[in-house]
């Protein structure tokens, strides 16, 4: 089978298999948690300390001020800060558990009649149900400050399928790879550990005084796509279509990266067995 036609296949191997995904991804996330006194409440109360840490250190700590939008009219810097957040740790979350995942179902792997292709999307879809209530504890953030929802948000729909397809296909490149390389999973924390500050998460690109060919080196990260979107989503109120040389990039971008992802998947996966 050519090259084309493996990664082609792993599209219809998701959707023959989405409801043993859909089942292993529920069960993921509550063993994830399970024996402990608060249960999935644990999955919740990381992401909003750590909000919680940022806010203090930046607002409180370092004076942030608040975001200018335009003369006269700025927004908190917290309400900024969070919609960077949001989209990060579902990236984060979801490629540190899905480059583990075959590892972790090292027993799955090992049966001869199991579909592992479709692992890496199960730890995905257990990060998304975080992703969706750290989504809904943002909105109700900004309902507090007096910003209600529009259809503008209709988007965050849009932005997180982006970050859902990205982190796929990396995860498909590094899940396989790891099974080979353990280190990978280092080298991934490291790379995690710095994206966050490389990202402009909690800095704001477009008011530094860098220039415009560093601003542009910033914009080739994908995740800066995601990041802005959200926040055009929650604060400026910009639709994606409006940015169509940043869009076409992303999709181009990511779409290279998962096909690149889903090759070597599927290259390496008749030796998993073998190794694990």
């Amino acid at each position: 089978m050519s090259e084309g036609k493996k990664g082609a296949s792993l599209p219809r191997e998701m959707i023959e298999n989405r409801r043993l995904i859909w089942s292993l991804a529920k069960n993921d996330f509550r063993t994830k948690y399970a024996g402990s006194y608060f249960g999935t409440v644990w999955a919740f109360i990381q992401p909003i300390v750590t909000v919680l840490v940022y806010w203090f250190v930046f607002q409180k700590g370092l004076k942030a001020s608040d975001i200018s939008l335009s003369p006269g009219v700025d927004v908190p810097f917290v309400l900024w800060l969070i919609a960077g957040l949001v989209p990060w740790f579902f990236f984060s979350d979801a490629w540190g558990a899905g480059t583990n995942t075959l590892n972790e179902y090292a027993y799955l792997v090992k049966k001869v009649v199991f579909n592992v292709s479709i692992l890496p999307i199960v730890k995905i879809f257990s990060a998304l149900f975080v992703h969706v209530a750290f989504l809904i504890l943002a909105i109700v953030i900004y309902c507090c400050y007096g910003k209600f929802p529009d259809l503008y948000y209709l988007q965050l729909i849009y932005y997180s399928f982006c970050t859902f397809m990205l982190v796929l296909g990396i995860s498909y490149a590094t899940s396989a790879i790891v099974v080979f390389f353990k280190d990978l999973t280092q080298i991934v924390g490291i790379i995690l550990q710095v994206g966050i500050w490389m990202t402009p998460i909690m800095w704001d690109l477009e008011t530094m005084e860098i220039s415009p060919a560093i601003k542009g080196i910033f914009k080739l990260n994908p995740l800066y796509y995601i990041t802005s979107g959200y926040r055009n989503v929650f604060i400026y109120k910009v639709n994606f279509w409006e940015q169509p040389g940043l869009t076409l990039y992303f999709w181009g971008v990511t779409l290279v990266m998962f096909g690149i992802g889903m090759i070597i998947f599927k290259r390496l996966k008749v030796h998993f067995a073998d190794v694990l």
